[in-house]
């Protein structure tokens, strides 16, 4: 061990160019805790491969991240499937609501006819109704005028019988009309 100080000693006096230079420490530079674990791995390890636990270290690192690898896989596949899952029942309900959409639209151009189609009737039987009532109205007050008109000539008939005819002529009138009757009811016979 002597050796191996003294070869860093004589290191340390080698002249320095520039900056360059050797740390001669031995407490600053670790060099007892390096080799304080290089003998309690050598006194410990004596029978056990360093190799050996190194490659067992790292196979058994290397499986881990296989799996964690393998896991996320797995993962991602099924994150993937969930993912075309969901996009295809997008695409459905996208058609159905593109239906509903048609269909509503359709639907309320349908009501909208038979709206105006039923509206257009009512007015239709409103028009007939309203045509109706003016007839019957003109026809009653044709009615009420021909009879004014009639009780108006017939005052106007007996007035002019009355102012005209005297009781010789009323008894002719009267006679004459009996005569006819008479003669009406032989022909009947």
């Amino acid at each position: 061990m002597q050796n191996v100080t003294d070869s860093f000693v004589s290191l340390g006096h080698w002249p320095s160019a520039g900056s360059f230079g050797f740390n001669t420490d031995i407490l600053s530079t670790n060099l007892i805790n390096l080799s304080v674990v290089l003998g309690v791995l050598i006194f410990f390890g004596k029978g056990v491969c360093a190799g050996c636990l190194l490659s067992d270290l790292l196979d058994n690192r290397k499986q881990r991240i296989l799996n964690t690898i393998r896991n996320s896989e797995e993962l991602r596949g099924g994150a993937i499937e969930q993912l075309e899952k969901a996009r295809a029942r997008l695409r459905k309900v996208e058609i159905e609501a593109d239906q509903f959409r048609v269909n509503g639209y359709s639907e309320i151009e349908r009501e909208k006819l038979n709206l105006i189609n039923s509206t257009s009737k009512t007015l239709e039987q409103l028009e007939n109704y309203k045509n109706e009532t003016i007839q019957f109205e003109q026809q009653r007050a044709i009615n009420q005028v021909r009879q004014r008109v009639f009780q108006q000539a017939l005052r106007g008939a007996l007035g002019t019988l009355n102012s005209c005819l005297n009781n010789e002529l009323h008894l002719r009138t009267i006679s004459a009309n009996i005569g006819m009757l008479g003669s009406m009811k032989e022909i009947t016979d």
